[in-house]
């Protein structure tokens, strides 16, 4: 497949490093010398020097005789134009992405197809379902589904009363020989690198470890992880941007509590009015007299969602030194979502990796599924369709000799999760998520060709 990816920043780079294991005929165009440069030196892919909405530089892209052109600039406008003047060019398929949600809500109405825009990505709008993912499961850091929830990926840091503490992972399992889920990785305490657990893994207080589980198996990892699954009632958010703003909208017809403190007087009003069911409170989130005022401890859940990563970041580890049980900052730097971990905040969320990864399932071809990228976890998580007769199916899993820096989280058969143990046999048409280190990648792939 050729595919034109526009714009080389941290989306761009992320989503053609997820394209590039797929082995597409990869081009990516921007005007900054330095951006094409690191990513020339890092992927296998062709890169221009040159503005995108140039028809001159798509033609020199050949975009002719392009299967996909994917516009991720910073820069929504230009991003439309490109999608447009791409397509009148002669380009099969358009991705644009958008920080307007107001394109994606209406979206049915206006047809942007006829105008050459196949799909809109809007930023904002998955940065609030990942919210919403959050919350639904407020006890856990981290979550990422597979199949409509037939498999969940959770990331949990173990409290001191979590029952298998300072046991193996064989031991625990033997300990639970029926729980339906398995750990996948591991994060050690103050630690910023993964390991694969493996049979001689000790479980550690402060361990942030990720497990893959079946729907039924959601609740024993909430007793077996030393976790309460608390309802959440009250909910703070700071920031009254596009994504605070539909967070609270969308809490709010859930019938939660929800307050909105923002900075800006004018935009305070306007959301005052916008949002009748939350409470708006006019102010600066930074400011610990104004947290305490509005019963800052009695809040279950707090959002920073202001356009400044490090003013989220502060805002919320200020509201955990108040008691706050989960906290959830949004950062556009994508270093920053690799901090969560080690400085205390819950969840982190990043809307550039969250955009490129949403773009590779649209245009998702061959064997590869899904490719999940999540925040502190340096690993590669993989969705394998099988093929016939591919080397995954020649034995059961205990003797398939996998890599030692790999593991197979979970099995789809017949639209139904299935935690897979040394015993099981993967059958062709299975979906499989693979968990890896990013140098045991090819390995991994050989078992699947």
């Amino acid at each position: 497949m050729r595919i034109i990816i526009a714009g080389a920043g941290e989306v761009g780079f992320h989503l053609a490093k997820l394209l590039s294991f797929e082995s597409h005929d990869i081009i990516l165009l921007d005007q900054k010398t330095e951006r094409l440069h690191y990513a020339d030196l890092r992927l296998d892919i062709k890169v221009i020097k040159g503005n995108a909405t140039s028809i001159r530089i798509l033609k020199q892209a050949e975009v002719k005789s392009t299967d996909l052109v994917i516009a991720v600039t910073s820069n929504e406008t230009v991003n439309i134009t490109i999608c447009v003047l791409a397509k009148r060019l002669g380009a099969k398929k358009t991705i644009a992405r958008v920080s307007n949600s107001e394109f994606i809500d209406n979206k049915n109405e206006i047809n942007f197809s006829e105008f050459g825009i196949d799909e809109l990505i809007s930023t904002e709008e998955l940065a609030t379902k990942e919210i919403k993912m959050l919350l639904n499961q407020a006890a856990f850091n981290h979550m990422h589904e597979f199949d409509n929830g037939q498999l969940s990926l959770s990331g949990v840091i173990l409290s001191k009363t979590a029952p298998f503490i300072g046991m193996t992972v064989k031991e625990a399992a033997a300990t639970f020989p029926e729980v339906h889920f398995m750990p996948i990785a591991i994060q050690t305490n103050n630690s910023n690198y993964s390991i694969i657990p493996r049979g001689d893994t000790i479980f550690k207080s402060g361990d942030l470890v990720y497990f893959i589980t079946v729907k039924e198996g959601v609740n024993e990892l909430y007793k077996l992880t030393g976790k309460i699954k608390e309802p959440v009632k009250n909910i703070m958010i700071l920031g009254g941007s596009s994504v605070g703003r539909r967070t609270a909208k969308l809490l709010c017809k859930k019938h939660l509590n929800v307050k909105l403190i923002e900075k800006n007087k004018a935009r305070a009003l306007e959301l005052a009015d916008r949002l009748p069911n939350t409470l708006v409170i006019h102010g600066d989130g930074r400011d610990i007299e104004l947290l305490r005022e509005e019963s800052i401890k009695e809040m279950d859940v707090f959002i920073g969602a202001t356009s400044s990563s490090e003013t989220n970041i502060m805002a919320c580890l200020i509201a955990k030194s108040k008691g706050v049980k989960k906290t959830i900052a949004l950062a556009e730097i994508v270093d920053y979502s690799k901090l969560s971990h080690s400085i205390g905040i819950h969840s982190i969320i990043n809307k550039k990796l969250l955009a490129a990864n949403s773009i590779f399932r649209y245009i998702r071809k061959g064997d590869v599924l899904e490719i999940a990228t999540l925040n502190n976890l340096d690993v590669e998580i993989l969705e394998f369709k099988v093929r016939e007769n591919s080397k995954i199916t020649m034995k059961d899993i205990r003797h398939l000799n996998f890599p030692r820096n790999a593991i197979i989280g979970g099995v789809i058969r017949n639209g139904k999760g299935i935690i897979a143990l040394g015993d099981f046999r993967i059958k062709a048409n299975d979906k499989v998520v693979v968990i890896c280190l990013s140098d045991n990648l090819k390995q991994v792939e050989k078992f699947f060709a």
